[in-house]
Order: C-alpha cells, then sequence, then structure tokens
C-alpha cells in the first residue's frame, strides 16, 4: 500500500507558450488557481510570480508548500528556435556521418521540396576516436589515452560548451563508453558531457546517437533554467524539493533531470494527458482522445482504461511531434519513454495568414505572449485565432483569465482586416474561416494517435482542455464523428492539474540478448533494472514504497518497430513469458490487422518502471461546489454565415438537464463553445458534457 503525499500544499506550475498556470493543492483538496502571462525569455519569472500570488491566496505562507511540481517547455524551445548549446559529437572511427545517413524516412512520400532538417552538430564538430568495440562486446583496440586528449584539444578548439559521445556497440560495453566520457568530463571542466549509454544501454546506433546529441543540446539550457528557478524559489521562501515532469507522465527530480533533459521535452503536454487520464478513471471511461489546445499548439493523445500509450522513442523538430507513423522522418529521434502525443503548431497565438496562392492558413508561426494577439492590446499587428475568436463574438469582448488580460475588440478587427482584403471577404467570415481551418488541421493530430493505430475515433469520448481547447472540442469532435465531448473543471489549468496526480517516476532499460533467452535469464536482469530504479527513486524520496513494473519491447522476426507489452505481476517464469506473448499477438492484430506464430516473436528490450504513487485524487477538488456564477448574458456569435444571439452563462449556471446550443460557458481560464445542435448539461465531477445529437 502507497504511502500518502507529504502534508501540506502541493503545488503544480505549467508553463506555456502565452500563460503560465498554477494550481495549488491544500491537504484537504481545496483548490486554488492562478494564471498569468509567461514571462520569456526568463519563463521562471512567471512560475515564482504566479506560485507567490497563488499561496497569498490560499491564506498561507511559501513555507507551506511541501513540493513544488513543474511542466516545461525549455527543452522543446530550445529544439524549435535553434538556440542550444554548441555541441561536439564524439564516435568511434568511421561512423562520424551517422547523424546525416540517418533511416529512410519520408514524412511527406511526394514532396520533390521536402528537405531533412540540418544536424545540430555540423560536420566540423564531430570527432572520431581511435578505438573500436566489436559485435561480440570485445573491445579491441580501447581508446587510447593520447587519442582522448587529441580529441579534448580540438573540441576545446571548435567552442563547443557540450558533447555527446556515442561509440559503434557501446550498448554491449557501456562501460567503455562511460570511461572516454569520463576522461572527456576531466580534460574539458565546465563542459556539458553525454554518453549515450546512460540514457539507454540499447541497439539502434542512429537513435542512440541522436538522443545523446539532443541531450547534450539542451542539456546546458535545461540545467541553468532549473537553477535558477530553484534559487527563485527558494528567495521567494519556497524551500520544498522541485520535481519536473518527464515526457512519460512522471515525476523526477530537477538534479536528476539536469543530467538527462532529453527525458522532458514533453514535460507540459504529458502533463495534460496525465490529468485526463485521472479524470478518465473516475469517470470510467474506456477510450478518451486527450485534446489540449493552448497559445502556441494542439496535442492530441489516446487512453485506454484510464492509461496513455508510453512510446520508448518519438521525433522532435519536424513540424508534429510524433512516435510512429506516417509523419515520422521529419525531426530529430528521441529514444526516452514518452507519452504518445501528437502536436501541431495551432494555438490561440497562432497567425492566421494568406499564402502566394491566396490560401488561407493558420499557424504554425505564433504571436506567444509577448507581444500576443492583437487583441490583447500589447503591440501585437499580426492577426491570430484569438482575434479571429473575438471577432467571432466567442471570447469575452471585455478581458480573460479572470480579468487580468483585457480584450480590444477593435484591434482584433483591425488586424483580420488585412487578411480578409486580399481573401476578398468580410472579416467575421475571414474570422470563422481561420477557425474552420484550424479545426481540419486538428484533425490530423487525433487521427496520427487513433486511426493510425488501428483505432476509431468514434468509439472514444473527447476531452477538451487548454486555454483554447473548449473553444474548438464540439467542432473538431464533429468532425471525427465524436459524440460526446468532456471539458473538465479548471479547463485551462489542467496540465498544471496533472502535476498534482503524477506519480515520482524512474525508467530503466536493456537491450536482451537473445543468447539468454530462458526466464531465468530475463528474469535475473529484471531484477538488476529493478534495483537501479529502486535506488534512484530511494534516494529523492525515502520513506515512501516503490512500486515496479516490467515490459517487454516485441517484434515479429524481420520488424523494424516493437510493440510495448507488460509483463505480469509475480514470478517471471515461462507462463509470464507466454502471457506477454499472447499480449503482443491481440494489440499486433488491433494495431496493424494480423497476427503471426509464437515462432516469430522475438524480445528487443526489457524495461522496468519505477513509481512512487502520488496518493493524490482529484475526484472531490473537481465536485466541489463551484462559485456562484455571473447572472447570465447575451451577445451576438458569428455561425455559418449569420449572427445570432447567444446565452453566455458560468459553468454553475449549467445542472443535470441538457441545455441545447449555441451557447458560451466562461470560466476564468477558459471559454467553452457549444455550437448550434449539441447541448450541454453538467455532471457531478463539474464537468460541462457537450453532446451532439445524431441525425
Amino acid at each position: 500500500m502507497a504511502h500518502p503525499p507529504p502534508a501540506g500544499w502541493r503545488v503544480g506550475a505549467d508553463v506555456g507558450g502565452t500563460f503560465t498556470d498554477v494550481v495549488a493543492l491544500g491537504s484537504g483538496g481545496r483548490i486554488v488557481p492562478m494564471k498569468v502571462l509567461s514571462t520569456p525569455p526568463a519563463f521562471g519569472e512567471g512560475v515564482v510570480t504566479a506560485t507567490t500570488t497563488a499561496v497569498q491566496a490560499a491564506g498561507v505562507t511559501a513555507a507551506d508548500v511541501t513540493e513544488m511540481l513543474h511542466g516545461t517547455t525549455v527543452a522543446t524551445n530550445a529544439i524549435l528556435e535553434k538556440d542550444g548549446a554548441v555541441t561536439a559529437l564524439v564516435t568511434t572511427g568511421g561512423f562520424r556521418d551517422v547523424l546525416e545517413l540517418g533511416r529512410l524516412r519520408r514524412p511527406t512520400l511526394y514532396d520533390l521540396g521536402w528537405t531533412k532538417p540540418a544536424p545540430l552538430v555540423p560536420r566540423r564538430r564531430r570527432f572520431e576516436l581511435d578505438g573500436r568495440i566489436h559485435a561480440d562486446s570485445t573491445v579491441d583496440p580501447a581508446a587510447s589515452a593520447e587519442g582522448i586528449t587529441q580529441v579534448a584539444e580540438e573540441i576545446r578548439g571548435s567552442g563547443a560548451a557540450s558533447v555527446a559521445v556515442c561509440l559503434v556497440n557501446s550498448h554491449l560495453r557501456a562501460d567503455e563508453e562511460r570511461r572516454v566520457a569520463a576522461e572527456l568530463g576531466r580534460l574539458l571542466p565546465g563542459v556539458y558531457v553525454t554518453a549515450s549509454v546512460d540514457l539507454g544501454a540499447e541497439p539502434g546506433e542512429f537513435e542512440r546517437t541522436s538522443t545523446a546529441v539532443v541531450n547534450s543540446y539542451v542539456g546546458p539550457t535545461v540545467q541553468d533554467y532549473l537553477t535558477v528557478l530553484e534559487r527563485d524559489l527558494v528567495t521567494a521562501g519556497v524551500t520544498a524539493p522541485l520535481l519536473v515532469m518527464q515526457s512519460g507522465g512522471g515525476l523526477l527530480d530537477a538534479e536528476k533531470v539536469g543530467r538527462r533533459p532529453v527525458e522532458i521535452i514533453e514535460s507540459g503536454p504529458a502533463a495534460g494527458v496525465t490529468a485526463v487520464a485521472a479524470l478518465a478513471r473516475a469517470m470510467d471511461l474506456p477510450g478518451v482522445v486527450a485534446f489540449d489546445m493552448g497559445g502556441t499548439t494542439a496535442k492530441a493523445s489516446l487512453i485506454e482504461d484510464g492509461s496513455p500509450f508510453v512510446s520508448a522513442d518519438y521525433e522532435v523538430g519536424g513540424g508534429m511531434n510524433v512516435a510512429r507513423g506516417l509523419g515520422s522522418g521529419a525531426g530529430y529521434p528521441v529514444r526516452a519513454p514518452s507519452i504518445d502525443i501528437a502536436e501541431i503548431g495551432a494555438g490561440g497565438g497562432s497567425i492566421v495568414r494568406t499564402d502566394a496562392a491566396g490560401a488561407l492558413h493558420v499557424g504554425p508561426s505564433s504571436a506567444g505572449s509577448r507581444p500576443g494577439p492583437a487583441a490583447y492590446g500589447n503591440g501585437g499587428e499580426r492577426p491570430t485565432l484569438t482575434d479571429a475568436n473575438v471577432v467571432l463574438g466567442y471570447l469575452n469582448p471585455e478581458s480573460i483569465a479572470g480579468g487580468r488580460v483585457r480584450i480590444h475588440p477593435d484591434l482584433a478587427t483591425k488586424a483580420l482586416a488585412g487578411v480578409a482584403a486580399e481573401l476578398g471577404a468580410g472579416v467575421p467570415e475571414t474570422a470563422r474561416g481561420a477557425y474552420d481551418v484550424a479545426v481540419s488541421g486538428m484533425t490530423t493530430a487525433v487521427k496520427a494517435v487513433t486511426s493510425e493505430r488501428g483505432r476509431d475515433p468514434r468509439e472514444t469520448t473527447m476531452v477538451a482542455f487548454g486555454g483554447a481547447g473548449p473553444l474548438y472540442g464540439a467542432a473538431l469532435a464533429r468532425e471525427l464523428g465524436i459524440d460526446t465531448v468532456v471539458v473538465p473543471t479548471h479547463p485551462g489549468l489542467f496540465s498544471a492539474l496533472g502535476l498534482l496526480v503524477a506519480d515520482i517516476e524512474r525508467h530503466a532499460s536493456a537491450a536482451h540478448d537473445p543468447d539468454r533467452a530462458g526466464a531465468p535469464a530475463i528474469a535475473g536482469e529484471f531484477d538488476r533494472l529493478a534495483a537501479v530504479v529502486d535506488a534512484e527513486l530511494r534516494s529523492a524520496v525515502a520513506d515512501r514504497e516503490v512500486v515496479v513494473e516490467r515490459f517487454l519491447d516485441m517484434r515479429y522476426r524481420g520488424q523494424r518497430f516493437e510493440l510495448r507489452a507488460p509483463l505480469p505481476s509475480g514470478p517471471v517464469d515461462e507462463a509470464a513469458l507466454a502471457a506477454a506473448r499472447e499480449w503482443f499477438h491481440a494489440e499486433h492484430r488491433r494495431t496493424y490487422g494480423r497476427r503471426g506464430p509464437d515462432a516469430l516473436v522475438e524480445i528487443v528490450t526489457l524495461r522496468v518502471i519505477g513509481r512512487v504513487e502520488a496518493g493524490v485524487r482529484l475526484d472531490a477538488a473537481l465536485a466541489a461546489p463551484l462559485p456562484p456564477a455571473a447572472p447570465e448574458s447575451r451577445r451576438r456569435c458569428f455561425f455559418d454565415g449569420r449572427e445570432v444571439d447567444v446565452a453566455v452563462v458560468g459553468r454553475a449556471a449549467l445542472d443535470a438537464t441538457p441545455r441545447s446550443g449555441p451557447l458560451v460557458v466562461e470560466d476564468m481560464d477558459s471559454t467553452t463553445l457549444v455550437p448550434p445542435g449539441a447541448s450541454a448539461h453538467r455532471d457531478q465531477l463539474n464537468n460541462i458534457v457537450i453532446s451532439w445529437s445524431r441525425p
């Protein structure tokens, strides 16, 4: 039985491109939300400001905060904006160009103009060593001290602030690669050094090299950010340990994250999916599409039986971050546990524009929080989706975010007028066109996690959250044939809520040796991995129970991709392995439409997840009485080419009786749009449940 979380206040802080969201949770289940504009480039300032403001609103002191939980986009931004550290790569002689050779994958088969992204490490900063690890795990010759010293001098002369080390076959002799990395660290004091085997001792030279490079590329940026954030939090009186959300959906202490920043690239999106998974379990929903739309991006993920899909690898920096499927091949492979999230550049701050042919586009460029949408009155002049929503009447024409952000409808109209003139259309028609284009683009993200997995989105329920998600959830669901949309309480802060319910996790993996394929050998390797994660977790939370789960990455012989099969609890024997194979067969049929014989099944990788359970449930907090709703009002909204007089209500004004759309429901942190043809009611957890009537 898991120990309860420490008494006191837990604070979750999620940083987005436009807003920084903080939720403080007291031991009695009381929730205090806070939303402020993000503060680029010093995003930590917004975290500290929102945290101290939330603590003051709760009527407690910073010393009452016992856990500080954080979701951040700092690693993602470093890749997308190409402003990571100047990085060098050290590899085996003859393998200098593995980053450019890569894999034969194209995200757009028929686009003759597509080019691969430039490697994060140019060829002039890739250095070769004279040693060699062979396929039978022998080292002959070992990298010499003279060779390592020479490479260190060349790295120093290149101006690199960070180094990635990946030797051929190092997954078979991790000790040799660690020796080289340690010696380079000694010779290059102050330089950030990554050994690829410390991130995952698995086969796949290109993927292991790419992962090590990405880790070193973002490492100094992430380490500096977390160091400054911890210092500023302590200055503000928050001395609680800082835990950071990993891409796989679990928390890890900031010190370890600084060494393994590649594991937090999808930190913010993972927090939101974690919250939806908790809600799905509370509502007993078997299949859920989590749809998160914020200021800069829209994200989708699939949750089945209360658990999201977690992939062993994915790609970043290629437009849509994907773990598999038709969109892969455009970015930088990262071999690190990550919730399977499809992400596209469409958010409230996304720029509305036309191309050379006169077609309307939304994103991927964004106005961010500075200057932000034109309607915010902070100097932004380019039209955004938020400006379109203001013109359409969907957003409050005076203020949002609980009155913290003023709205200027005249500036929104002025910004969209230029695009409208290019299209030869009216401003409201242009705004609605931008809305529809955004919905169309977001269907791609949802299909990437449903249809491409062999799942029918029509058999799921959509949970829409984020600052802009509830505005688009119903329209997106209708496009996909989904009948029901759930908008939870605090939708604009839901990712921050996910931090509060996330477990502390540590992952470990090892390549499977086919020569040691028997159950006893596999059991021994699982025991070794379990001891690794147990020791690391106990160093962070010594007084709480560690739960270990085991998985096998399996495939049919000759395949390139694997499926992750859970291993039943209990002894690792032939019966347990047979159960894992049967799970794999069933999942392969469900995903790809066929199954093969047992004799073709290969075990590729052994994985363990060590988990310290949060012990926090959101049910009581979400079901808490709502503050009284403001009096119902009305305003003009634009639907289907005409203006309609629409009721505007607060969440508390809804009850168990469905109310027909069109309807606008305003929360402090988000706005929910119930279009014509849909209805909405409020359930026992205070969710807004939108239903489409089948024709």
